[in-house]
């Protein structure tokens, strides 16, 4: 559905720090595997952090931002999986 990846990874934290943690934790568990992203956005500000992985890219959003970008929006018919 996208040129730009094969999955979106979308995600809510109830506070910038918690935006933090949850960027760097994907960050952590996946350069235990030796996966190293492309390029990181916005971790540091903790509003909207984006971390790239080529076919996969990670947004994570404050929950206010997320509701006000809609970002699931931009593709109504992609398949939503959910992970608790």
């Amino acid at each position: 559905m996208s040129s730009l990846a094969d999955y979106l990874l979308i995600c809510s934290a109830a506070s910038d720090r918690q935006v933090q943690a949850i960027a760097n934790s994907v960050e952590e568990g996946l350069r235990k595997k030796k996966v190293r992203p492309l390029s990181t956005e916005g971790i540091r500000e903790g509003h909207w952090a984006v971390i790239d992985y080529g076919d996969v890219i990670a947004h994570i959003f404050l929950e206010p931002v997320r509701e006000f970008y809609n970002i699931e929006g931009l593709w109504p018919e992609a398949q939503l999986i959910e992970v608790e």
